[in-house]
């Protein structure tokens, strides 16, 4: 390591994350090589020694082997610009008041526990609480290698249907909530916001964070002017920490916006009737008159919905990404 490498510790640390993130994939690979020569060499025993005893050995390595093979050929699908960045992730509720807003809110648990099992660090970035219960809006950045690229999947509408706990009656509701999935945007990539482009407005926070909620105009409010985007901070106590937050999470709306009249474009220019909006409901989660969770993209089922609220996600994220590849991939991809 060079002379004054940690003079700047900022940029040092992102080297070495990056370097940590280099590292982990080839680590992961030399560690399927040498669980396939264990196994192959478990193999061999068991036909020398004729001892079928080891027969159930081997098929429960063998499918341990597979499983994590998968696991890491969809680990290098994601392979795309931003796919190794973090995540901003925005949930809205739909029409409906009270359902919506509780939805919501089940669904910022599901995606809070599902990153909290791979491992990601999650931060609340902002949360506007809805007025009799669940919220009205929530901001999320969830960090760790390949947030993005997994958490893409979940862009879309998603529907839920119930018996609800806000009818006195006790009639069904269907309610939606839509998620927004945008990388984090360094500052490694240039997108210019004019200032003069901007209104910042400063208001009390509203949400959980204690002592200092609501004795001072620390949140920030961030309006572009030229393209309507609005962005909120609440999750600092110092309003500087939350104008920083803030523009981060106005970059990556402007990156996406330019990013997504460019795919326009292109579709346009091939002819394709390519649909970018975020209306599209991509899979509904049924509490009555049955249990089941479908992805609508996929196809994917599952019975027990109690699991994926809990979190167990990686069937529908895994079963999406995996219709997107352009080819099954090659041992040459692999290694």
């Amino acid at each position: 390591m060079q002379d004054g490498f940690w003079d700047d510790p900022d940029a040092a640390q992102k080297i070495m994350q990056h370097l940590s993130s280099e590292k982990e994939p080839i680590e992961t690979c030399r560690d399927l090589e040498q669980r396939y020569e264990d196994l192959f060499t478990l193999w061999e025993m068991g036909m020398e020694e004729q001892d079928e005893s080891l027969t159930s050995e081997v098929k429960e390595e063998i499918k341990l082997l597979e499983s994590l093979l998968e696991r890491q050929e969809l680990e290098i699908m994601l392979s795309g610009e931003y796919d190794g960045s973090n995540a901003i992730i925005t949930l809205h509720p739909g029409a409906g008041g009270t359902e919506s807003q509780d939805w919501a809110a089940m669904l910022l648990r599901m995606y809070t526990r599902w990153a909290e099992t791979k491992g990601y660090k999650v931060e609340m970035l902002d949360l506007l609480p809805g007025d009799e219960a669940g919220i009205k809006s929530a901001t999320l950045l969830v960090t760790g290698r390949n947030a993005y690229g997994y958490l893409k999947a979940e862009k879309g509408v998603h529907r839920l249907v119930r018996i609800s706990p806000f009818d006195a009656s006790g009639r069904r509701h269907t309610s939606f909530a839509s998620l927004e999935v945008l990388p984090e945007i360094t500052d490694e990539i240039e997108i210019a916001v004019d200032p003069k482009d901007l209104r910042v407005d400063t208001f009390r926070a509203s949400g959980a964070g204690g002592q200092h909620i609501n004795k001072t105009d620390s949140a920030v409010r961030l309006t572009h002017l030229s393209t309507g985007i609005v962005v909120s901070c609440q999750s600092e106590r110092s309003q500087l920490q939350n104008r920083e937050i803030a523009m981060r999470l106005l970059r990556a709306k402007l990156f996406e916006r330019e990013r997504e009249a460019r795919e326009q474009k292109q579709a346009e220019l091939r002819g394709e009737n390519k649909e970018i909006a975020w209306g599209s409901q991509i899979r509904s989660y049924v509490f009555h008159p049955y249990s089941m969770v479908k992805d609508h993209r996929t196809n994917v089922e599952v019975g027990n919905v109690q699991a994926v609220m809990d979190g167990d996600l990686n069937i529908f994220i895994e079963s999406y990404l995996k219709e997107l590849r352009p080819h099954k991939l090659s041992k040459s991809d692999v290694y």
